[in-house]
C-alpha cells in the first residue's frame, strides 16, 4: 500500500472511514481502521509515494564504540570477570570507566591518594588488550610515566578514545599491575558464531 498526501480547503468536517497499513521495524504489518475526520470541501491529492519507497527505513544507530573491561581478579567459579559497556567515542578513557562504574583506581581510590586526571600519579594505568587503533597516541606525561612498563599499557586519564564518529571494539584490562591470572582473548568470526 502507498503513501498519499492530502491537502484540504475548509474547515466544515465529514467523518470517513480509512484503512492504513504500517510496516513497523520489526517487519509485522499492523493494520488500523480508524474514523478521521476530513474538512468538507475540496481534498486536493498534492503527491504519491510509491509503495517500494514507502516503507520506513531503521535509523542507523548512533556512532558508538564497544568495550569489554577485564577485571584483575578472577569470579568464584575461575573465569575473567568482564563488564561490557557502550560509550561515545571522543572522551577520555578514565571518564568512560568512572561514569560506567568500571573500577579504575583499585586501592589507590582515596581522593588524596589519585591526582583526579591530571597525568602525574600514574595510578589509572590499564592495558589495551584490543582496538589500540581506536586511540590517540601516548602523550609525553604517559611516555615518562610508562616508559619501564610494555606498549600496550596507558594512563587512562590521557588517552582519548577515537573521535565522536568512530566505531569498534575496545579490550581492556583493569589494574594490570595488580592481575592475579593469565587470560586469553580471541576474536571469533561471524560464521564461528553458534
Amino acid at each position: 500500500m502507498g503513501t498519499i498526501h492530502l491537502n484540504t480547503h475548509s474547515l466544515t468536517t465529514l467523518s470517513e472511514p480509512c484503512k492504513f497499513n504500517f510496516t513497523s521495524s520489526s517487519n509485522k504489518v499492523l493494520t488500523l481502521s480508524r474514523h478521521f475526520s476530513f474538512p468538507r470541501g475540496k481534498i486536493r491529492a498534492l503527491s504519491t509515494v510509491p509503495e517500494s519507497e514507502s516503507v520506513a527505513k531503521e535509523p542507523d544507530e548512533p556512532p558508538a564504540v564497544d568495550f569489554a573491561f577485564v577485571h584483575s581478579v578472577l569470579l568464584p567459579d575461575g573465569t575473567p570477570d568482564v563488564h561490557f559497556r557502550r560509550a561515545c567515542g571522543g572522551q577520555k578513557l578514565r571518564d568512560i570507566m568512572l561514569d560506567n562504574n568500571i573500577e579504575l583506581y583499585g586501592p589507590y581510590a582515596r581522593p588524596l591518594l589519585n591526582c583526579a586526571g591530571g597525568g602525574t600519579c600514574g595510578t589509572c594505568m590499564v592495558e589495551v588488550v584490543e582496538g589500540k587503533e581506536l586511540l590517540n597516541p601516548r602523550t609525553n606525561k604517559e611516555k615518562e610515566k610508562l616508559k619501564r612498563k610494555p606498549k600496550n599499557w596507558r594512563l587512562a586519564c590521557q588517552t582519548t578514545v577515537g573521535k565522536p564518529d568512530s566505531r569498534g571494539m575496545l579490550v581492556i584490562q583493569q589494574l594490570p599491575e595488580w592481575k592475579a591470572h593469565e587470560w586469553t582473548y580471541e576474536k571469533i568470526a561471524p560464521s564461528e558464531e553458534p
